[in-house]
């Protein structure tokens, strides 16, 4: 039961972001807001990476991110979706396989030896990942808006698409 109401948002989620990567200009690759922020190519590219640590977390114990380096940006769009398909798969096959018993099995983040926090597997799932990519999926809908692409509708009617009267 608690696998398959998981796979349910897993399956909403990652819809409404497969529409919002779509939008991604790839002229605007290197744009960023502002000097700390980082460019739409590299957040977008964030976002697409992030369904493949869902796979990751079922497949291990632990993550230990000890010199670990982000990864670069996506050269184009279509770089981006093959990625993001590519890590959903990744994650829907391992998930699909996963008993109730492996998702309360307990996980844990590490750096520099130490450990961050320690959590059952699906709670990292919700929090660490989905709840994760929603947040960065939320900074590339403004990041849209400022390069006047159209917001998709994910939670209802967008500025762009449908209306509110």
């Amino acid at each position: 039961m608690m696998k398959e109401m998981l796979l349910r948002e897993v399956e909403q989620e990652m819809a409404k972001t497969r529409i919002t990567l779509e939008r991604v200009p790839d002229a605007q690759f290197g744009w960023k807001p502002h000097a700390k922020s980082p460019t739409l190519g590299w957040l977008a590219t964030h976002v697409a990476d992030v369904p493949g640590w869902g796979k990751y977390t079922l497949m291990t114990e632990t993550l230990d991110l000890t010199g670990v380096k982000p990864p670069e940006a996506a050269a184009s769009r279509e770089a981006i979706l093959e990625r993001f398909d590519r890590n959903l798969e990744g994650m829907r096959e391992v998930l699909r396989a996963a008993t109730e018993e492996a998702l309360l099995q307990p996980w844990s983040l590490i750096i520099n030896g130490k450990t961050l926090f320690t959590m059952p597997r699906i709670d990292v799932l919700r929090t660490h990942v989905l709840n994760h990519m929603i947040h960065h999926r939320a900074q590339l809908g403004v990041y849209l808006r400022l390069n006047d692409v159209p917001v998709p509708a994910l939670f209802g009617p967008s500025a762009d698409e449908g209306n509110f009267g």
